[in-house]
C-alpha cells in the first residue's frame, strides 16, 4: 500500500500479533461458518433502530467480538449495495464484519430508504442519520465513537464515499444539522462516484440519464443537473478528505474501472490524508460476493488500512493532549 508508506506493514507488526499477512485456504469456508452459533467468535445483535420512524429501513445490526470486553473498540459502518433501490444489511460485506469483529472492531451493518419510494437524497440522509447515531451510541455496544470508519459496496461504495466527503451538510442532515457526520476513514469497493457524468464517458452518461435520473433522484438531469453534481463523489472530493482506500475490478462491466481511476487521481491531487487504490486485475463488479483467494485477501488489505488508520489517529490525539 504505496499511499501508507513503504515501512507500513513494520509497523503494524510492532502492535499487532494477529496480523494475517497471508490468506489460508481456510478463508474459501466463510459462508459456512457465518453463522450466529454460541461457539463463533463474533456476536451478532439483530435489527437495532437508528430511526424508528422507517420500520425495517432504519434498523442497523452490530457485529462484535463475543465475550470481550469491549469498552472502546473502534467502529465499521457498512452500507449495502443494490442499485440504491433494493439491498439490505443481512447479505452483504459479512466476512469483512466477521473478520475485522474477530479483531476487536464494532461493526454496524445499517439499512436506508431505497428507491423510486423514497427517491434520492433519502439514501444518503439514512447513512448520515446512522452515523450520527454511532457517534451517539455505539459506546452502548462497546464501541469508541471517536473513531469511525465507513464501507460500502457499489450504491454502497457511492454512499460511503459521499458521506465521508460530506460531514455535516445540513440540506442531508434535516433535523439533526448538528450532529457529528463526519467519518475517519472510508473504504469504498467499486463505488459509483461520477453521478452527473463530468467524465463524459458513454457509460456514465447512460447510468445518469437511464437510470439514476428516472430511478434513484426521480429527476431530469437537463434540468435538475445540481443534484446530479451535489450526489457525485467526484466532485465533492475537498483537502479534509479523511483517509480513503479505494477497490475496484478492472473487468468490472457494471461500473467502469475509469469512474475509480479518476477518483483517486482527484483525491491524490487534493486530499491531506493518505489515498490508497487497489486495482484487481480480472475483477468483475461485486467480485467480493462469493468466497476466493482474492477477496480474502482483500479483506485483509482492508484490515491493514483500518488498523494503520485507526492508530494513526490514536497516535495523533495522543500527541494533542501533551500540548
Amino acid at each position: 500500500m504505496e499511499g501508507l508508506g513503504a515501512d507500513y506493514e513494520q509497523r503494524l507488526r510492532e502492535t499487532y500479533t494477529d496480523l494475517d499477512l497471508s490468506t489460508p485456504l481456510s478463508q474459501l469456508a466463510w459462508p459456512f461458518r457465518l453463522l450466529d452459533d454460541p461457539g463463533h467468535p463474533v456476536e451478532v445483535i439483530r435489527d437495532v433502530p437508528y430511526e424508528e420512524a422507517h420500520g425495517r429501513r432504519g434498523l442497523l445490526d452490530v457485529y462484535r467480538q463475543r465475550g470481550a470486553d469491549l469498552g472502546a473498540a473502534p467502529v465499521l459502518v457498512q452500507v449495502h449495495g443494490g442499485a440504491w433501490t433494493i439491498g439490505s444489511k443481512d447479505y452483504q460485506a459479512l466476512p469483512l464484519m466477521h473478520h475485522m469483529a474477530a479483531r476487536g472492531w464494532v461493526c454496524l451493518a445499517i439499512n436506508y430508504r431505497l428507491s423510486p419510494r423514497d427517491p434520492w437524497p433519502a439514501h444518503i440522509v439514512d447513512v448520515k442519520r446512522a452515523i450520527a447515531w454511532a457517534r451517539e451510541h455505539a459506546h452502548e455496544y462497546g464501541g469508541d465513537p471517536s473513531f469511525l470508519a465507513i464501507t460500502g459496496g457499489s450504491a454502497g461504495g457511492h454512499l460511503a464515499a459521499l458521506a465521508a466527503l460530506t460531514p455535516g451538510d445540513p440540506r442531508w442532515q434535516p433535523g439533526f444539522e448538528d450532529a457529528d457526520t463526519h467519518v475517519d476513514a472510508a473504504v469504498p469497493f467499486y463505488g459509483v462516484y461520477d453521478f452527473a457524468g463530468v467524465t463524459g464517458t458513454p457509460r456514465a452518461t447512460a447510468m445518469r440519464d437511464r437510470f439514476l435520473g428516472p430511478r434513484v433522484l426521480v429527476a431530469d438531469p437537463r434540468e435538475r443537473l445540481a443534484d446530479f453534481e451535489e450526489a457525485s463523489p467526484l466532485l465533492r472530493v475537498g483537502p479534509d478528505a479523511p483517509p480513503t482506500m479505494l477497490i475496484h475490478g478492472r473487468r468490472d462491466s457494471l461500473v467502469e474501472v475509469g469512474q475509480a481511476r479518476e477518483m483517486a487521481r482527484t483525491l491524490r491531487a487534493t486530499s491531506k490524508r493518505e489515498v490508497v487504490y487497489a486495482e484487481l486485475p480480472g475483477a468483475q463488479h461485486a467480485f467480493d460476493t462469493f468466497p476466493s483467494i482474492r477477496s480474502a485477501a482483500v479483506v485483509r488489505g482492508v484490515e491493514r488500512f483500518l488498523r494503520w488508520t485507526y492508530d494513526a489517529a490514536v497516535q495523533a490525539a495522543v500527541r494533542e493532549e501533551q500540548r
